[in-house]
């Protein structure tokens, strides 16, 4: 649409592992784009989606978290979560309140701390880059009042941050004026996509994102990081379906029959779950085919992170 009243950017979405940054980009898209999961570094690439605030379009940007990297692929994924940021209208630093007073009591576990740690990457990165960010305190619900108050003012102080948007990214508390004030940051000019455009991830990529979250969901204790989903064909058929065969590839023969679970029970809830999702995103049936393949040292592999939009090099 072109109008010279009309707006359009993009605004990165950074922050800790964890912190709530996709299941913001879903409740700002009004629809789920990223995927969301128990595990902590989940988003492993920058997926868009496409956010109308009034006469402002906004390419939302969910990224992967900011964290200690320590394989080739965390540093990829945190290479692309600031790749996200550099050129982006306007950055969003989600930051789980709850984790930080919980630290701040000193009954921080090893998950809040790792996540204050990366609190406090994300601040250095952004005045590294002379950038400043919107901060939007997020799991608010979680926390006494004194306690947000106060850590608000302790992250404020750093001078990284314009304004602080306390949030609940589950229940939808204060998102409205999130949006507001990211719309209002978009410089003028045409919108990018259509007005019911709600990303610009290919079909086959998010049907593979989607399976990976239910694999996730349905085995989040003992499936270890080291997979990934591909959908291998996609086929229009003349009934107005679509048949989908996606392989699941794992690094160790091991991990296998964690995914199969016994007689094959698993992977086949897994399977019901994601075609489920799948049809009522598409609107039509769909017929989805699951593999497991071992795929030694898949993590080291440049087309793989070529797949991913990643950087092999980063």
């Amino acid at each position: 649409m072109s109008d010279d009243n009309t707006r359009a950017g993009f605004a990165a979405v950074i922050g800790a592992p964890n912190a709530g940054k996709s299941t913001l980009v879903n409740r700002l898209v009004g629809q789920k784009i990223s995927i969301v999961t128990h595990k902590v570094q989940t988003t492993r690439f920058q997926v868009r989606g496409v956010m109308m605030a009034g006469r402002s379009q906004v390419v939302l940007v969910d990224t992967p978290g900011v964290f200690a990297p320590r394989r080739r692929l965390d540093r990829a994924m945190v290479a692309a979560a600031w790749a996200g940021a550099e050129d982006a209208d306007a950055i969003v630093h989600v930051v789980d309140a709850a984790a930080e007073a919980r630290a701040a009591k000193g009954e921080a576990g090893p998950q809040d701390k790792r996540a204050v740690q990366d609190v406090e990457r994300v601040i250095e990165g952004l005045k590294g880059a002379g950038r400043k960010a919107l901060l939007a305190l997020n799991k608010i619900d979680l926390i006494r009042r004194d306690e947000l108050l106060a850590l608000t003012q302790k992250l404020y102080e750093t001078g990284v941050y314009d304004e602080v948007f306390m949030i609940s990214a589950e229940k939808g508390d204060g998102v409205k004026d999130l949006a507001s004030r990211i719309g209002g940051l978009m410089p003028e000019g045409a919108w990018l996509y259509a007005e019911d455009q709600i990303a610009d991830l290919p079909m086959r990529v998010l049907a593979a994102e989607i399976t990976r979250e239910k694999l996730y969901l349905r085995v989040h204790d003992e499936l270890p990081y080291e997979l990934t989903v591909e959908t291998e064909s996609w086929d229009e058929r003349k009934d107005g379906s679509v048949r989908i065969e996606q392989t699941i590839y794992v690094e160790r023969e091991g991990h296998k029959p964690m995914i199969l679970g016994k007689g094959g029970r698993t992977i086949k809830i897994v399977g019901q779950l994601a075609r489920e999702e799948l049809e009522r995103d598409l609107e039509r049936p769909v017929h989805l085919f699951l593999h497991v393949k071992v795929r030694p040292g898949w993590g080291d592999e440049r087309a793989r992170y070529s797949a991913m939009g990643l950087d092999f090099d980063a």
